[in-house]
């Protein structure tokens, strides 16, 4: 389920928010220039769908963001329970980091968190299938799969090099609670 946890930057376990509510997550982490929209799939998808049927199914959406947001490329990462590169892959998206251009995430399944770390607040959004998360760039930020790390996400890029993190040095992600995914 879309979550949103907005903790206190100065005492990570206080929240001042929890909601589920869709409507208010987006208008909740609009002024920190992130967004959220739901996207359906424009042709059925198997549990078994390559990356190039996930492309393509989802095609009319890429395109209206490569056409909006100057995207150049867009690719699909799975992670399953037991893959044995998540843990040091996790521990890698943990740390809070900046990229130069916006990180684009589109939850085909399964589920993750972004912590968004803006001024005095760090904003949990829990992205599940359907959910289209987009950070702006330069906003500081981290992810977690889970323990496990089960999800399949499109991403998008304007760098043809694509994910490129600069790592801020904060341990603030240390002190916030970590996603687990349900």
């Amino acid at each position: 389920m879309t979550q949103l946890i907005v903790y206190s930057a100065k005492a990570p376990s206080t929240i001042l928010l929890d909601t589920t509510d869709f409507d208010v997550i987006a208008r909740e982490i609009a002024p920190t220039g992130a967004s959220i929209e739901r996207w359906k799939a424009a042709t059925p998808l198997s549990a078994e769908a390559t990356s190039e049927e996930i492309l393509e199914a989802y095609k009319p959406q890429l395109d209206r963001l490569k056409s909006e947001r100057g995207y150049i490329n867009a690719d699909v990462i799975h992670v399953r329970p037991g893959n044995p590169n998540w843990p040091a892959l996790r521990q890698k998206f943990l740390s809070e980091h900046t990229h130069d251009e916006d990180e684009v995430r589109f939850f085909v399944e399964g589920s993750g968190a972004f912590y968004l770390h803006v001024g005095e607040k760090v904003y949990q959004v829990v992205g599940t299938a359907d959910d289209l998360l987009s950070v702006p760039q330069g906003t500081k930020h981290w992810f977690d799969g889970g323990n496990e790390g089960n999800f399949t996400v499109i991403r998008l890029f304007n760098d043809p090099k694509g994910w490129v993190a600069h790592y801020t040095g904060d341990s603030i992600a240390d002190g916030v609670p970590n996603y687990e995914a349900a």
